[in-house]
């Protein structure tokens, strides 16, 4: 994989759609399934290279975490809860979780929604499409910010605010797509309220985990903002030569990631990629690269990709939990004592920072890998 830094212009490419073009004269991909996938070859765009491209590995035996003793109160229920997450996470960053307390309702109908927005025409949708320099809106395969390497999805992103407007998500979804869109914004406003509390359980659990105590985690975040995705990854009539998602961590501390039954999601581990089969009712988290530096890299930032195929459609929702964009970002003392208990303690393996200044890295600098981290360190120091 190449990991070097990327280059993104200050202003990033807007679509002009009836040209085809950017504003700065580019031909830009315009990714709308119900054409492409009448075509027999994919365009070129899209395309990997050989060793990035998919192939049929082992299974990943997940850890599947049981909520239910936690979240009762029981505290040997908590405690090998505890152990489990922090096996998966010092090693790949990776679990899944099940007795969740997540409304069943609410899970189907975020995708259900998630589905019939994808379903509506290219020019519906666009409505809400991503402005330069926003994280926010409606993007076919972010051919809007590249060129090349473009996976094989649409998404729609928007913001969800844990202290601030109650109704954000509704009004933000109406105010791009119209009042007659408010009944999807509520169900998406209700999904996102049920992810933020889940969200602040594992918080505990996370800081149980580290020895730090079960608030400490959740005071950091509790306050913060988090980025909803919904991924729509339509059949491809060449899966062998693409992806859907690119080999990547993620820039925000956790992700709580709903999905389908169509399987898609790899995970690296133990040196492969690894396939990990969807466990009905379980939700998947994993690990970011914000609180890979809370924990000074105790905890893996999750590397993970996505598959397409050449029959089935898979959706997935992935909720970014975040801190405060201007709240800093170190390790705990705790975590920065030897492993005696004294003596001079461990080194720190990333400077200070904000969220606002890695999300601006990602956006304008650097398109996200495996390396995000480590560079975005190395351009701070």
């Amino acid at each position: 994989m190449d990991s070097r830094p990327t280059s993104l212009p200050p202003s990033p490419a807007t679509l002009d759609l009836d040209e085809g073009k950017s504003h700065s004269g580019n031909i830009v991909v315009v990714f709308d399934p119900s054409v492409l996938q009448k075509q027999p070859k994919i365009p070129e765009a899209f395309i990997w290279p050989r060793c990035e491209r998919p192939h049929r590995p082992e299974e990943l035996e997940v850890p599947v975490v049981d909520l239910k003793g936690f979240l009762e109160g029981d505290a040997a229920s908590t405690s090998r809860t505890a152990a489990a997450i922090r096996g998966a996470c010092a090693s790949h960053g990776f679990f899944q979780v099940m007795n969740h307390k997540v409304d069943a309702a609410a899970l189907h109908d975020a995708l259900r929604v998630a589905e019939e927005f994808f379903e509506l025409p290219l020019s519906t949708k666009l409505r809400a499409r991503r402005r330069p320099g926003s994280t926010w809106g409606y993007v076919g395969a972010h051919a809007d910010r590249f060129a090349s390497m473009l996976p094989w999805k649409e998404t729609l992103s928007f913001a969800y605010d844990y202290s601030g407007n109650r109704d954000g998500v509704v009004d933000y979804i109406t105010s791009k797509l119209g009042e007659e869109f408010r009944p999807m914004g509520r169900v998406h406003q209700r999904y996102c309220t049920a992810m933020k509390e889940l969200s602040l359980s594992i918080m505990e659990l996370l800081g149980i985990s580290l020895g730090v105590g079960r608030d400490y985690y959740r005071e950091f975040f509790e306050d913060g903002s988090s980025i909803m995705r919904c991924n729509n990854y339509p059949p491809c009539q060449e899966p062998e030569l693409t992806l859907g998602t690119g080999p990547h961590s993620d820039p925000t501390a956790l992700t709580i990631l709903h999905q389908d039954q169509v399987a898609g999601l790899q995970v690296f581990a133990e040196g492969n990629w690894r396939s990990v089969s969807p466990i009905a009712g379980a939700l998947v988290i994993n690990i970011g690269d914000i609180f890979m530096a809370l924990t000074n890299g105790r905890y893996k930032s999750c590397l993970h990709r996505a598959l397409v195929n050449r029959d089935r459609k898979r959706r997935s929702l992935a909720f970014f939990v975040c801190p405060q964009a201007d709240k800093v970002v170190r390790p705990a003392k705790e975590l920065l004592v030897g492993h005696d208990g004294g003596g001079g303690g461990v080194p720190r393996n990333y400077p200070d920072f904000t969220w606002a200044e890695l999300l601006e890295f990602t956006q304008s600098y650097y398109r996200t890998d495996a390396s995000t981290l480590q560079n975005f360190t190395h351009r701070l120091c």
